[in-house]
């Protein structure tokens, strides 16, 4: 889940990290009230998930309250980056800094290991940095069973040619991000621009995090904050339904699989029969059970996207029985009337009561397969239209 900035800087404030004290608004009023109450020259800054926020002309410094108004009047609600409407701007006091440092934490899962990232090219993404100049971008691995400990963030300070009267200050930082990292189950913790200021103080002028979603049972604080403008409507729904999915570009084979393991086995099968001309849609895991209700939405989830033409449903039944899985998906089928052709594969528990169920509804272009072979076979067939 991502945060935005100023869902980002509040955490990071919570945990020792200077940052500016500025505020969120949803409307020009209410910019004009915080640039007021901030006084001199302010900041107002679009709230949306993307970068580029700058070139496409959602960050403007103006130096009174009249002029953050007529900024925000201008963003809010009118303006589009990368194809998301501005809805909420936050408002922070204006720090020229004298020099820019990049600093982030995420997860290596080459190494196993959290890494610990900075740079003296702060301001600009980090991906650019590492593009165009790898050797600036200075790399700690953590050992997560005794944490970042002082002389490594001391290291990293010397390595990225720090001023000297500098390092308590960024090693405190950097072990507070840290300890934000950890508390909150974060992927990504990352402050770009750490300004040094022109009264020469460290100040965390951006913010950006990513927690991971399978720890948010742990942070029911932090669910309230996700913001869904960003991610396609079907994924929110799925989250909603309680399935996991995942749409990917390009195909054209929805799949419906009970286990991610073998979820991913359906995609390669499908790859593999597709010749190149076919693939899956998506990734689709309806969990352990199948009932009619879970079934319905994922295949309303699944046809949502345009480009299906055909969908295999492969389903292992252990405590779940297959014959239960028939009926909830015969059940489902009648609730949704899918268009096009459907591919039934039942292994485990009563599979052949279930393929029995299947076979004998006679629904047109609603069909059985006894092995995933033969069921992505016909998926494919299916989306050729020749089922």
């Amino acid at each position: 889940m991502n945060l935005h900035e100023y869902q980002s800087k509040v955490l990071f404030a919570k945990f020792g990290i200077p940052t500016p004290k500025g505020k969120v608004a949803f409307t020009a009023d209410e910019v004009y009230a915080i640039a007021q109450e901030i006084g001199g020259p302010v900041v107002v800054k679009s709230q949306v998930l993307v970068g580029g926020r700058g070139k496409a002309g959602g960050i403007k410094v103006v130096k009174t309250a009249e002029e953050a108004r007529d900024a925000a009047e201008k963003i809010l609600n009118k303006l589009e980056i990368k194809g998301l409407l501005v809805r909420k701007v936050l408002v922070d006091p204006a720090s020229p800094p004298a020099s820019e440092i990049y600093l982030g934490i995420t997860n290596d899962r080459t190494t196993g290991k959290p890494l610990l990232m900075a740079s003296s090219e702060g301001g600009v993404e980090i991906e650019e940095v590492n593009r165009t100049n790898p050797q600036a971008i200075i790399r700690e691995y953590i050992n997560p069973a005794f944490g970042l400990h002082d002389y490594q963030t001391k290291n990293v300070a010397s390595a990225i040619n720090l001023p000297r009267e500098h390092w308590d200050a960024f090693s405190k930082i950097a072990l507070n991000l840290w300890r934000c990292y950890v508390a909150n189950d974060a992927v990504l913790a990352e402050i770009n621009p750490l300004a040094i200021t022109q009264d020469n103080q460290l100040l965390a002028l951006d913010g950006k995090m990513v927690i991971d979603d399978n720890a948010l049972y742990r942070h029911q604080d932090l669910v309230g904050l996700r913001d869904t403008d960003s991610e396609p409507k079907s994924e929110t729904q799925a989250r909603e339904a309680g399935i996991s999915y995942v749409q990917l570009e390009g195909g054209q084979i929805g799949c419906m699989v009970n286990g991610a393991g073998l979820a991913m086995t359906t995609m390669d099968m499908i790859m593999l029969y597709g010749g190149g001309e076919y693939g899956p849609a998506n990734f689709l895991d309806v969990g352990g059970g199948a009932q009619a209700d879970k079934v319905a939405a994922a295949l309303r989830i699944i046809l949502s996207d345009g480009n299906i033409k055909s969908i295999l449903v492969n389903i292992f039944g252990g405590i779940t029985r297959c014959d239960e899985v028939a009926r909830g998906m015969l059940q489902a089928y009648d609730e949704v009337k899918p268009e096009v052709g459907i591919v039934i594969r039942l292994q485990g528990t009563n599979a052949k009561e279930g393929r029995e169920i299947i076979d004998n509804a006679k629904i047109p272009r609603l069909v059985t397969a006894a092995t995933l072979t033969e069921a992505a076979q016909k998926s494919v067939a299916a989306a050729k239209g020749e089922i």
